[in-house]
């Protein structure tokens, strides 16, 4: 197995908040394994962030200057498993809803202790580490190459109680050549100025749902006693909720007549349909100005004990 650096850790914002809650909300300190992928990038990305240009140039300059040439190695986390600390770590569990994640390493958390690893923590990333079992092979790797799990992620909690800072962690990656641990930087996806392209594909459309509305044909009297049976029922009942989430108070069977060679008929439903769409995002807009207003006066609220607290009202 190679003993390559690893030169940027990556964790999405959601990661990162679900292992952060679970170490929280646990009544005691816990440790898990780390799934993701590691790849290799050879391009830096700029932004019209005039900050994330000058971190790029900056980047670019001291890669340069160091001699690192070629591609270079991005560990990815996307998932964990976590269980308490005094279970031992479960080796042999295969991420099963993602496969191609693959084991990066492991993470410990502990209230209020130092960032740095134990003896413990040394003693169990060997272990990992040196098992061949868990090596895999880099995504888009340009030659032949196997490489252990060394990812290391500390998390603990500050040793005085605060009202803001409540965490704290620190990433690491273990070395079998030097047997010691590398700090890494650990960078958090979709958070800042350098992240804008990955919000590049979102399309602000809600498409119409669909629903098995049939034509009506010319015994339409034979056709509504059709639907007046369960199964009709049910299905109108299904379709008609379904219906209400994009025009409130617009029946099922009236857009039943928007269909077929009758349908040109009808321009004044269709208007109609296009009001009651227009009143449900209307109605949305209200009650999302109503709830900010509210987490306006929360916070507000909030910051007025934090004042209090500390003695300076």
């Amino acid at each position: 197995m190679g003993d390559h650096p690893i030169h940027k850790i990556q964790i999405s914002g959601t990661t990162l908040a679900s292992v952060l809650h679970r170490f929280f909300s646990s009544t005691g300190d816990i440790h898990g394994l780390l799934f993701g992928h590691v790849s290799f990038s050879t391009s830096i990305s700029l932004s019209d962030d005039p900050t994330s240009n000058f971190s790029s140039v900056t980047a670019m300059n001291s890669a340069s200057s160091s001699g690192a040439d070629g591609p270079t190695l991005t560990a990815t986390i996307t998932d964990f498993l976590s269980i308490p600390s005094h279970f031992p770590l479960p080796l042999q569990h295969k991420h099963r809803e993602e496969p191609s994640s693959v084991l990066l390493g492991w993470f410990s958390g502990r209230r209020k202790t130092p960032l740095r690893p134990s003896l413990k923590d040394s003693t169990t990333t060997i272990s990992l580490s040196s098992s061949a079992s868990h090596s895999f092979t880099p995504q888009n790797s340009p030659y032949p190459l196997s490489l252990p799990p060394s990812l290391f992620l500390l998390l603990s909690t500050p040793f005085q109680e605060q009202l803001i800072h409540t965490h704290e962690y620190k990433a690491f990656q273990y070395r079998i050549s030097t047997d010691s641990f590398d700090p890494k930087s650990l960078d958090v996806i979709n958070i800042g100025p350098s992240f804008r392209s990955h919000y590049g594909s979102f399309s602000p459309i809600s498409p119409f749902p669909s629903m098995t509305c049939d034509l009506r044909g010319p015994n339409a009297m034979a056709e509504d006693e059709k639907a007046e049976t369960l199964v009709g029922i049910k299905r109108g009942l299904k379709d008609q909720k379904e219906l209400d989430l994009c025009a409130e108070g617009f029946e099922i069977g009236r857009l039943s007549k928007l269909m077929g060679s009758d349908s040109s008929n009808y321009t004044a439903e269709l208007e109609h349909l296009y009001d009651k769409m227009l009143l449900k995002l209307d109605s949305l807009a209200r009650s999302v100005e109503t709830s900010s207003a509210k987490v306006l006066e929360q916070e507000k609220h909030n910051m007025k004990l934090r004042y209090k607290i500390a003695g300076l009202e």
